[in-house]
C-alpha cells in the first residue's frame, strides 16, 4: 500500500494525527504529551490492536496508549531531590498522586516538528518541574509492521541535573497472553507505590520472566534490573507476537497490570527505578543520568510484530 499520513480533526481545539504505512498505524496526541491513542498492525486482513485503542479526542494522559516519561519516571517522594548541596522542590502534579510524577513532558503540548511518510517528529521546550529547563524530541517512525520510538532530552538548565527518560506504553492483555524479558531483581512497592526494597527475582517466581510465561493473576506494580533490553509479547490467540529492542540506557523496565482480567499491561523500558532521586546512594547510582548544561541524552524503543 501506498505510505500517507492523515490528519483526523477530534474537537474544536484538539487534533490527533495519524499516520500509516498499510502495514502499521499510529494516531499521535501533539496536545496531550505527544502521546498515542493507538497503534495497530494489519494482520489476516484486519488492523488488531497492539496497543490499546482509546478515544482519541481524551483528555487525560493516562488514558492514552502510551506516553513519554521525561525529564524522569515514576514517583518522587519527599517533595523534591538534593543534588549537588542544593535541594530543589518538585511540585505534585496530579491530584490523584501524593508525590510528584513521570515528570512533566506526559500532559505538555508538543508541537509537530516535521513528518513524512512514515514518520513523525515532535518538540517541547520545557520550564520546569522544579529546576528542570530542557528541549525534548520524540521520533515515531513506522517500519514495515513496527514501530520505532526515540526521545532525546538537552538540558537548558545553567546548572548540572539529574535526568531519566523512558516510554510507557499499554499493550493489549488477552487471557493467553505471555510475556518474556529476562531480568535479575524486582523491586517491590509499599502501600503508596514507592520501592521497599530490591530482591532477587529467583525469590518471586510468578515475576520471573526469564522465560515466556503469562502475567501473575494479581495486581502487578513492579520494577526490574538487571535486564538486556530485549522482551517479548505473545498473543496466542490471535497468532501475533511483538519483539522488543530498546536501547543501552534502557536497562530496567516496570510491569503494571491491575488484575488477571486487565485489557492491558504496561510493559515500560526505563533509565531508573521509581524515587531514584532519593534511594541511598547518588541519583547517578540508580541511572538516573547527571547532564551538564547543553548536555543530551537518548533512548529508542524499537517494536517488531510478526506472526507467533
Amino acid at each position: 500500500m501506498t505510505q500517507q499520513t492523515e490528519r483526523i480533526v477530534t474537537g474544536a481545539s484538539d487534533a490527533a494525527v495519524s499516520l500509516s504505512n498499510g502495514r502499521a498505524r499510529i494516531t499521535v496526541r501533539p496536545d496531550l504529551g505527544a502521546g498515542l491513542t493507538a497503534f495497530d498492525v494489519r494482520h489476516d486482513d484486519d488492523w488488531q490492536p497492539i496497543f490499546r485503542t482509546v478515544d482519541p479526542g481524551t483528555a487525560h494522559p493516562f488514558a492514552l496508549s502510551n506516553i513519554l516519561l521525561v525529564p524522569f519516571s515514576g514517583r518522587v517522594s519527599g517533595g523534591g531531590f538534593s543534588f549537588d548541596g542544593q535541594f530543589h522542590a518538585l511540585p505534585r502534579n496530579m491530584e490523584s498522586e501524593a508525590y510528584p510524577l513521570h515528570g512533566s513532558g506526559f500532559s505538555a503540548a508538543w508541537p509537530v516538528a516535521s513528518e513524512g511518510a512514515d514518520f513523525m517528529r515532535l518538540a517541547l521546550s520545557a520550564e520546569g518541574p522544579g529546576p528542570f529547563r530542557f528541549d525534548a524530541a520524540v521520533t515515531y517512525r513506522l517500519d514495515g509492521a513496527g514501530l520505532l520510538m526515540t526521545l532525546d532530552v538537552t538540558n537548558r538548565a545553567a546548572i548540572r541535573l539529574p535526568y531519566g527518560l523512558g516510554f510507557h506504553p499499554w499493550f493489549v492483555r488477552d487471557a493467553d497472553t505471555t510475556l518474556a524479558a529476562p531480568a535479575t531483581d524486582v523491586w517491590l512497592e509499599q502501600a503508596d507505590h514507592l520501592p521497599t526494597g530490591r530482591e532477587l527475582i529467583a525469590v518471586h517466581p510468578d515475576m520471573d520472566f526469564k522465560r515466556a510465561r503469562p502475567l501473575p493473576a494479581r495486581w502487578i506494580n513492579n520494577w526490574f534490573d538487571g535486564w538486556d533490553g530485549r522482551a517479548r509479547i505473545v498473543w496466542p490467540g490471535r497468532g501475533l507476537a511483538a519483539d522488543i529492542e530498546a536501547s543501552e540506557a534502557l536497562n530496567r523496565y516496570v510491569i503494571f497490570s491491575p488484575a488477571a482480567d486487565a485489557d492491558f499491561v504496561c510493559f515500560e523500558p526505563v533509565t531508573h527505578p521509581v524515587d531514584a532521586f532519593n534511594l541511598p546512594g547518588e541519583p547517578q547510582d540508580h541511572g538516573l543520568r547527571v547532564l551538564e548544561p547543553g548536555e543530551s541524552l537518548g533512548v529508542s524503543m524499537r517494536i517488531t510484530i510478526h506472526p507467533a
